[in-house]
């Protein structure tokens, strides 16, 4: 009894950490969501130039979207007509960051890593897309699934809602109105439950595991950034529902660049990523795709570890002092309107309809 006493007192703290940040984030969301269209990144991402790569792994960064609801937004750039390689640094960039899990990571991380995150998801999506440009495969140029990109059937349980959107309202207010609803509904609907999932294991992780226990078991460098890869690569997890548990490892003595590797690779790799590259892009671009973020989550997390040492932070005693950064009463405030926000979306009524897939995102 006493350790789900903890388990409940330590997500309990996490949660009330998280979530005025948590909120925050799924506003900017709505207001990018009400104000920049759909159309607008489409027309940027065409040819196989570095501009279009760029572009697209920007563009990317502030996306509230995860790994599996980026599918459809991303195939819909292709058949538009953006590049493969342009296409991929898209698939990269949005799940492995966002406004919503950068909000969420300096609350609970640092706000080195609130930087390092982005900046690590853009350098591996240009890195990706430069190579599969450079690399062509014509043999594998099959078309991309018009199904999935010009409806709503791939929008299973990760946030992916605005990519299947009618057209946005004419007046100012109703943008907004449309974004909110977008951030508040079915975000929340996609999104927040698996980040109530994230915290729960954060808090297991936090009430189970002894200090430093990852520090004496897993050591620090190479074989821990590989571990993190093992566990990472094959895992269903959101940007946002992943920095918790990267939180709750720190502590444990993850290093960070261990820490990056899981919030790289967990986000943008899973089962139902790769098997759609290998559709629409090909297998050369799906091999390169894996190989790409598996290359650059080693060197970025080698590149991180030294640069906390060489400023000589001690990222344990950040993230164990994140509880100071706002009023307590906000964070419980905060915490329980989340908690009401997820609970009204499994009432009668408030489904999108396309969070009934796996929900593994």
């Amino acid at each position: 009894m006493e350790i789900f006493v903890n388990i409940f007192a330590e997500s309990w703290h996490v949660l009330v950490e998280a979530a005025p940040y948590v909120l925050f984030g799924f506003f900017v969301a709505g207001l990018l969501k009400g104000f920049v269209p759909d159309s607008f990144m489409a027309r940027h991402l065409g040819g196989k130039s570095l501009g279009a790569v760029l572009k697209a792994a920007v563009m990317g960064v502030p996306l509230p979207l995860c790994s599996c609801g980026v599918l459809p937004a991303a195939l819909g750039l292709r058949r538009q007509g953006a590049s493969k390689g342009a296409t991929t640094a898209f698939m990269i960039s949005t799940p492995e960051t966002g406004v919503d899990s950068m909000a969420v990571t300096y609350a609970l991380i640092d706000p080195l890593m609130t930087v390092i995150r982005p900046v690590a998801a853009t350098i591996t999506a240009i890195f990706a897309g430069v190579l599969i440009n450079a690399f062509p495969d014509d043999k594998a140029e099959a078309q991309p699934l018009a199904g999935l990109a010009g409806s709503s059937a791939g929008c299973t349980g990760c946030g992916c809602g605005g990519s299947c959107a009618s057209a946005p309202p004419s007046t100012v207010s109703g943008r907004f109105m449309a974004g909110m609803r977008h951030a508040f509904g079915e975000m929340i609907e996609d999104i927040g439950r698996w980040l109530l999932v994230g915290v729960v294991v954060a808090g297991i992780i936090s009430a189970a595991i002894p200090e430093d226990a990852l520090d004496s078991y897993m050591g620090t460098g190479l074989f821990s950034y590989l571990v993190m890869l093992v566990v990472a690569l094959p895992l269903y997890v959101c940007a946002t529902a992943s920095t918790p548990i990267a939180a709750s490892l720190l502590l444990k003595g993850l290093s960070p660049g261990a820490a990056l590797v899981f919030l790289l690779a967990g986000p943008a790799t899973n089962g139902a990523t790769v098997t759609v590259m290998l559709k629409t892009l090909g297998k050369r671009a799906a091999g390169l795709y894996v190989a790409s973020i598996v290359a650059c989550s080693l060197v970025l997390a080698w590149a991180t570890d030294h640069l906390y040492a060489a400023l000589g932070l001690d990222i344990r005693a950040v993230v164990s002092e994140v509880g100071e950064l706002l009023p307590h009463w906000v964070g419980v405030v905060s915490a329980l309107l989340t908690l009401a926000l997820v609970a009204r979306s499994f009432l009668p009524g408030h489904s999108h309809g396309h969070s009934h897939g796996d929900g593994r995102g």
